[in-house]
């Protein structure tokens, strides 16, 4: 187990001005350089002396990876925008209001203030045996401590599990992923897109990734387009805390409705799978359906099969199902 210390490990600070310099010192570290965002992951990383990169490349400097801006098919955020930006913007507020929820959940006010959306995403998993420096196949070793008789394994997956049964902490990723954003991703080679649902990595392809990020690339922006602009929006977050907590479970929708029938939509469930998981079996059950508790209450039910919880979180299952009803039914809880 990694035991604290009272110093972080020496490395060497990079604060580029630009992406062209950023991506340079990227491309020459590789996997011994680590990108700094906002912070709130990485000086966690540091302080427990779990992660020691040769070179730390700060990006707050570059002013291409902040701020929002309206496109001619829907919104850009850059990556580096502040939560607290995000959760503030009309123009995010009025047409795309589940990231808004979504992002407010994150954490505290103080933390959204420093927080960056990009950050959010792409944060790595927060199994405690793999942060307190645990030598499970995520960290190269041959076992996964989380997955075994005597381990505590309350806040781990119930779906998709191979090797590792980490989830993907971020509360905006479903929200992303039920609006159907894009993510531009920046390399030395240039720019390539990939849409939200298929950023994220499970172990199955990669056991040492969360995201489809190479070392020498930076998730430039977030790009939504106007198809579920003002569309009906559901989010919620079920956690142990109000505030400062990260997922047991949560949910976004993005629905069009017509006369009580669905005609569109686009569910997303957190903290369930090592990926946010795209309930795509739901949402072809549910086009065309009139809405009612009869039938949320029968997709719902749907939506959990295949569901294998560990020995200490069983309860995911039932939760899922009642968040996924809810988010069909539009429901807020009592």
């Amino acid at each position: 187990m990694a035991v604290i210390h009272d110093m972080i490990p020496d490395f060497e600070l990079y604060q580029p001005e630009n992406m062209a310099g950023a991506l340079e010192v990227l491309d020459r570290h590789r996997d011994k350089a680590w990108v700094l965002a906002g912070g709130m992951d990485t000086f966690d990383w540091f302080k427990d002396r779990v992660k020691r990169p040769d070179a730390v490349v700060d990006l707050g400097g570059i002013p291409e990876l902040s701020g929002i801006g309206e496109t001619d098919g829907g919104v850009e955020i850059g990556a580096m925008t502040p939560l607290t930006e995000v959760v503030e913007n009309e123009l995010i507020r009025d047409r795309y209001s589940l990231l808004v929820e979504a992002a407010e959940t994150v954490a505290t006010p103080q933390i959204r203030n420093q927080g960056t959306l990009g950050g959010n995403l792409v944060q790595d998993t927060r199994c405690w045996y793999y942060r307190a420096g645990w030598p499970c196949y995520r960290a190269g070793g041959n076992i996964c401590y989380a997955d075994t008789p005597e381990s505590m394994n309350r806040e781990h997956c119930i779906f998709d599990a191979s090797r590792c049964v980490a989830v993907t902490p971020s509360d905006t990723a479903p929200a992303l992923i039920a609006l159907d954003a894009e993510m531009v991703i920046r390399g030395r080679r240039g720019e390539r897109t990939v849409a939200a649902e298929d950023f994220f990595l499970g172990p199955a392809i990669d056991i040492t990734r969360m995201t489809v990020l190479q070392p020498n690339e930076i998730l430039q922006s977030v790009r939504i387009p106007d198809t579920w602009a003002g569309a009906d929006f559901y989010f919620e977050k079920v956690r142990d805390r109000n505030a400062w907590d990260f997922p047991l479970v949560n949910v976004a929708s993005a629905m069009r409705v017509e006369d009580g029938v669905v005609e569109d939509c686009r569910i997303s469930v957190g903290a369930v799978s090592p990926v946010p998981l795209r309930m795509d079996r739901c949402e072809e059950l549910l086009r065309g359906k009139q809405i009612s508790e009869d039938i949320a209450t029968r997709i719902a039910e749907l939506g959990v099969i295949g569901a294998k919880p560990l020995r200490h979180n069983g309860y995911k299952v039932p939760l899922m199902r009642n968040l996924i009803r809810r988010a069909i039914r539009g429901q807020a809880p009592v």
